[in-house]
């Protein structure tokens, strides 16, 4: 087994450390956040952290690279309340990865991309069209991380949109077949084919 010491990882060439540390964390959920600006221009961009923080309210959370340079995604959200999240699944793949490219704030992801906007119960941000699973959030509040400059932001579940087939009788959101994708570090794109439940874990009896 290959080690790496701290030291390093400060050492290594700059692609393949930030290869290296992206996908050390194992698989991440591969998302389109859907925002609008105040004048009316589409953004749609490929997040990977996206994690829940609660269910009563339902609040998720993902973090934000530092604000140093323009992020769209950021400033639409900030200044309108709202955003979507849409779950990126295998036939669009490609196309969810090119909207991480840095197009200026006047052009929309949804125009160089085969990806298609739709709005839904008068709901401010676009959704992205056809996939199994799409979020309508309402931002609530961010928490700036001062060891690296990122952002935490914290958004409450307004609408929750999923395929009828893949929710099961316990509530259970089966991704698996929806074929939605993960992501492994940067650029890598998996979609799993089934779920192992076991259920919740009590103690055993110990004698």
């Amino acid at each position: 087994m290959k080690y790496f010491s701290a030291a390093d990882i400060q050492e290594l060439e700059h692609i393949y450390k930030i290869n290296l540390m992206n996908s050390c964390s194992g698989y991440k959920s591969a998302n389109l956040l859907g925002t609008i600006s105040e004048d009316g221009v589409e953004n749609l961009a490929v997040f990977s952290s996206i994690t829940h923080i609660g269910s009563s309210p339902a609040i998720l959370g993902f973090f934000l690279r530092p604000t140093t340079v323009p992020r769209g995604t950021y400033e639409n959200l900030k200044k309108t309340g709202y955003y979507t999240i849409n779950h990126i699944h295998k036939k669009i793949t490609e196309d969810a990865h090119h909207t991480s490219a840095k197009y200026e704030s006047s052009v929309s992801e949804f125009d160089v991309t085969s990806l298609t906007s739709e709005y839904k119960n008068n709901f401010l941000a676009p959704f992205v069209q056809g996939v199994p699973v799409q979020l309508a959030m309402e931002f609530l509040e961010e928490h700036p991380i001062k060891a690296n400059g990122t952002i935490l932001i914290l958004g409450k579940v307004v609408g929750l949109y999923v395929n009828n087939n893949l929710i099961e009788q316990d509530g259970f959101i089966n991704l698996a077949k929806g074929e939605v994708a993960a992501v492994n570090g940067l650029d890598g794109y998996a979609v799993p084919t089934t779920n192992a439940r076991y259920g919740y874990q009590r103690p055993k009896d110990i004698k």
